[in-house]
C-alpha cells in the first residue's frame, strides 16, 4: 500500500489537489508495484502547463469523473483505489464524496477525523450509512 500525496518542489497549494498531479501520483504508485494506492479526491485544478491542452477538452466539474480518470490512472483500474476524507466537513459533504467515489469506481475512503471527532452514537450512524452507501444500497 502506498499513500500517494504530492507535496514539496514547486507543486503550489491548489497543484497538491489538481487532478493532473493526483492521477500521476496514483499512476506512479502502481509502477511502484502498491496493490492499494490512497490519494486524495483531486479537485478540477490542473496545475503542470503540459498538461493543460490534455484535459481542455473534457468536463472535469463532476467528482466522480475525476474519481474515475484517477482509478484509471491505476492501470486501468486494476489496483484498489482509496481516497482520504479530507479536512473536516459536514455529513452531506462526507456522503456525496462517498457517493461520487462509489460512482467513479473508487474502493472505498478512509473518513477518520470525519467520524471519530464526533459522538459515539453520531460516528456510527455515519459509518452505518457510508457502508450502505458503498454497497449501492441507497
Amino acid at each position: 500500500m502506498i499513500w500517494s500525496y504530492p507535496r514539496g518542489g514547486e507543486l503550489t497549494k491548489d497543484g497538491e489537489l489538481a487532478l493532473d498531479v493526483g492521477a500521476y501520483a496514483a499512476h506512479i504508485a502502481a509502477l511502484l508495484g502498491a496493490h492499494i494506492i490512497k490519494t486524495k479526491l483531486p479537485t478540477a485544478h490542473i496545475e503542470q502547463k503540459e498538461a493543460k491542452p490534455l484535459y481542455a477538452n473534457t468536463d472535469w466539474s463532476k467528482q466522480s469523473d475525476r474519481v474515475k480518470h484517477v482509478v484509471q490512472s491505476s492501470f486501468a483500474g486494476r489496483r484498489i483505489n482509496v481516497f482520504s476524507g479530507g479536512a473536516s466537513k459536514g455529513e452531506d459533504a462526507i456522503f456525496q464524496d462517498a457517493r461520487d467515489i462509489r460512482d467513479g469506481g473508487g474502493n472505498g475512503s478512509i473518513i477518520g477525523r470525519n467520524t471519530f471527532q464526533r459522538p459515539r452514537d453520531e460516528a456510527l450512524a455515519m459509518l452505518d450509512r457510508i457502508i450502505r452507501i458503498y454497497k449501492n444500497e441507497e
